[in-house]
């Protein structure tokens, strides 16, 4: 198999975890950045971070890099690349996305032109033909500029990862899948523990916990642009690992996943967007105001993406909405509540310091995860049979 080194963006703030679901499929890690992970991998490892990853936003093949001042140096090193590697005679190629960070090239319409007229050139004397109809597979491609380093990737994806392909019915602003796995992942929530969203929205939140808890890969049920790139990834690769895939789920598997909201209709499209995911029987919807918040049972979790008030007409009553949460969060008999939002008073509102609290980008707009931690329960006594 063929030895590549992969690009995975993700959220900034979120790249150790990023990082540690890499490691944990089995691969070599060869940098990390503000917003991407990057590592080493085989054909097989296109398909598997494709559809395995729950926190990257796409996966990328390394095409090259190179320094680059001035539009003839980015001519240049563009042009020198392999580009014959993988697009062929056929193939349909731009440059989709252009990234420039404390560099001196920096319009992205000026280095996509560019780096387009490259590779054309390039293709044209390796195929030795003056036009390309380019009527076949599409091979989108994506730039980072940092620093005068220029990074160039083969896009896998195609939709963004976070397009699980469940969410067809969505609540006003509705958290990304990924970013919501990522904050999952930053807490200690497993499936045998209690998870409550009581701001479900879309039900984002308790589907990416009850994917989780059914161990049910997040692309196993979408179509990556690589799937028709035989010659860079074979069919029967892209197939064994969507079985595996299929394999790995387990539905029987016992939770206590919870999504309150206000309103009925979104209470409704969540129900819809768990039964596309196929997690539905792993999650209680239900309509509930947050200031009805309760549980019986000890050690639970919130984790939630309240509203953050970005209309000057909402903000004036957010404080209520907020000092509610605190209120049943006091209530509750050892929980933890972890919560994004861009809400300066969130701390004073909620009655309490977060015990950490995380700067994250939710898109371009600066969030703060705040994690107001429970003590945890205490430690099963081991059986005979374990000892």
């Amino acid at each position: 198999m063929r030895r590549y080194e992969l690009i995975a963006p993700c959220h900034f703030g979120l790249e150790a975890v990023l990082k540690k679901e890499i490691i944990d499929l089995g691969y070599d890690i060869s940098n990390v950045e503000d917003g991407r992970v990057t590592f080493f991998g085989d054909e097989e490892a296109v398909c598997r971070a494709n559809i395995f990853l729950r926190t990257a936003e796409r996966i990328l093949i390394k095409v090259g890099s190179f320094h680059a001042e001035t539009f003839e140096e980015l001519f240049q090193g563009t042009k020198n690349l392999s580009w014959e590697d993988y697009i062929p005679k056929d193939g349909k190629f731009w440059v989709a996305k252009a990234g420039s960070v404390k560099s001196k090239l920096f319009s992205p319409s000026d280095i996509q032109s560019i780096m387009k007229k490259a590779m054309v050139d390039r293709l044209k004397e390796v195929y030795r033909v003056s036009w390309f109809e380019e009527d076949g597979e599409s091979f989108p491609i994506r730039v980072f500029l940092l620093k005068d380093e220029v990074t160039i990737g083969l896009d896998t994806t195609g939709e963004s990862l976070h397009k699980r392909g469940y969410r067809k019915l969505t609540a006003k602003a509705p958290i990304a899948e990924n970013l919501a796995a990522a904050l999952i992942m930053l807490t200690p929530w497993r499936a045998d523990r209690i998870l409550v969203d009581p701001f479900c929205g879309s039900g984002t939140f308790p589907i990416e916990a009850a994917m989780m808890a059914a161990n049910m890969a997040p692309g196993m049920h979408r179509f990556f642009t690589a799937e028709n790139w035989s010659h860079v990834v074979g069919k029967q690769i892209w197939h064994d690992t969507f079985e595996e895939a299929n394999e790995m789920v387990d539905l029987s598997v016992e939770t206590d996943i919870q999504g309150y909201d206000a309103d009925e209709d979104i209470v409704a499209a969540a129900r819809e967007n768990a039964r596309l995911a196929g997690v539905d029987k792993l999650i209680h919807f239900q309509k509930r105001d947050v200031k009805d918040l309760s549980h019986g049972k000890k050690y639970g979790f919130i984790i939630t993406n309240p509203p953050y008030g970005e209309r000057l007409e909402d903000k004036e009553n957010l404080h209520i909405l907020y000092e509610a949460l605190g209120e049943r969060y006091r209530m509750l008999d050892a929980w933890s509540l972890y919560m994004i939002t861009s809400y300066e008073n969130a701390e004073r509102d909620i009655g309490r310091r977060a015990d950490k609290n995380r700067k994250i980008y939710n898109g371009m707009m600066k969030t703060y995860y705040y994690q107001f931690m429970g003590p945890k329960p205490a430690k099963k006594p081991r059986s005979d049979a374990e000892k």
